[in-house]
């Protein structure tokens, strides 16, 4: 039961995902003489331009990911699991247990993007998730994993291995452990409990990837604005 909390948070991100109206986008006419033929489009399409977000866009993200729809629901949803598991015991069951596991997960979810923001700040990393502009399954799918312990960097935003992404799921856990979880837990319990948060954020990317749903949801307001570009 432990083993699939992780992914507990891909149906509530695919959910929320979907919620707002879908928007496609619509390819301008073909100005000029109908009679002419049309020039069929490149077979490749170059990647889009990076640019670096500003300092309000990684505001406004670091609020949409602490305080948001998808922190909250995904914490009650393992709050719910946590209480199904007894997950700690000592905290025992009821309204006022479900309520501590809540506000604990809440908390360490909090903890970790926080983490994440702060150290991506000190370390000039960009680690907003970009979808990928590479077609297939497979690569998509590398590119959600790939895309949890890297971010860009730079004017180009090349990108590097990010120290921030990896230390930011431990971060919430640990402060959890020696924090207000029951004095019995210790930091192999925090690591193992950071392991699922990891597993966690690359659930969530993917449900990005996939499940994104047009221009005009809460999802490209927040994380996938003009302003950005998407490479591969």
């Amino acid at each position: 039961m432990k083993r699939l909390r992780p992914m507990l948070w891909l149906p509530a991100i695919a959910a929320l995902t979907v919620l707002p109206p879908l928007a496609i986008a619509q390819a301008p006419g073909v100005s000029g003489d109908s009679s002419k033929t049309p020039v069929p489009p490149p077979a490749t399409q170059p990647p889009l331009a990076y640019t670096r977000p500003t300092g309000k866009t990684k505001f406004h993200n670091y609020l949409f990911d602490t305080l948001g729809p998808y922190p909250i629901v995904g914490s009650a949803l393992v709050a719910g699991i946590d209480q199904a598991d007894r997950t700690p015991p000592e905290w025992k069951q009821g309204a006022e247990g479900y309520g501590k596991r809540f506000g604990s997960d809440f908390a360490i979810a909090g903890i970790s993007t926080t983490t994440r923001y702060a150290l991506a700040e000190a370390f000039r990393e960009d680690t907003l998730y970009y979808r990928c502009e590479c077609k297939g399954l497979f690569p998509r799918l590398s590119h959600a994993v790939i895309s949890t312990l890297t971010a860009r960097r730079g004017d180009d935003g090349h990108r590097v291995f990010s120290f921030p992404g990896l230390v930011a799921p431990y971060a919430g856990t640990m402060t959890a452990v020696y924090g207000w979880y029951p004095d019995r837990y210790n930091a192999k319990d925090a690591f193992r409990m950071g392991n699922y948060s990891l597993l966690g954020y690359i659930g969530g990317n993917i449900a990005i990837e996939f499940l994104f749903s047009g221009p005009h949801s809460w999802l490209s307001r927040m994380h996938l604005s003009k302003e950005h570009g998407s490479q591969p």
